[in-house]
């Protein structure tokens, strides 16, 4: 009996470990050699944690160094993608941990990705604080909830519609300046500051025919 118990056990410990092998090393290196023989490369997978310590280091140097005043923030942002676009080109491929990350670039592509009109590029089931912050708006929707926010924004974001908000706009922008000003020398919740734009300026405008999709 207490053979078989140890039987099971050590088959057990070998399952266990050939799945760390196979999730660790084997899937993603040989994805890794996949995407490189159709000419997409990009930094080298690292055992566990991909390239999640390469980008963690990048950013800090990039704020460790000296600022000017510039709008141009993306290499301090996201100092890995301007290198590493250098580097690999406009379409390569990094690792979150295990996970393989396509990202691209390319203009053409984007376009491609975002039309997607035969629903083969599925958004991904966003949790915690991403979910928070993205929503579930028509970035991130899917199904007949994308198809009727879209209707919506077709008709919202018309050029000659975008034309009759401006001033709306405006007015609600000078509202929340004003309310800034007023605020001066004190902390201002800008998340909550711009929800709070984002409803002055959707109570203000009119959008014909929109109301018979709700």
């Amino acid at each position: 009996m207490l053979s078989s118990f140890l039987c099971l056990f050590l088959i057990l410990i070998a399952l266990i470990l050939i799945k760390i092998f196979l999730t660790q090393w084997w899937t993603p290196t040989r994805l890794q050699k996949l995407m490189a023989r159709q000419g997409i490369k990009g930094p080298c997978y690292r055992l566990v944690h991909g390239n999640t310590k390469e980008i963690l280091n990048m950013k800090n140097e990039a704020i460790s160094r000296p600022k000017s005043l510039t709008h141009d923030l993306f290499p301090l942002v996201q100092p890995h993608y301007q290198s590493w676009v250098k580097k690999y080109g406009k379409v390569f491929l990094q690792w979150h941990g295990t996970e393989p990350q396509l990202v691209i670039f390319e203009p053409e592509f984007c376009k491609e990705i975002l039309n997607n009109k035969d629903r083969v590029y599925m958004q991904k089931d966003r949790q915690g604080f991403e979910k928070n912050l993205v929503g579930n708006g028509l970035g991130a929707a899917e199904g007949e909830h994308w198809s009727k926010l879209r209707k919506i924004a077709n008709l919202a974001f018309h050029g000659e519609s975008l034309k009759n908000m401006i001033p709306d706009m405006i007015a609600s922008a000078e509202k929340m300046l004003q309310r800034w000003k007023n605020h001066e020398g004190k902390e201002i919740e800008v998340y909550q500051e711009f929800r709070l734009l984002t409803s002055d300026v959707i109570s203000r405008v009119r959008l014909p025919g929109i109301s018979k999709f709700f």
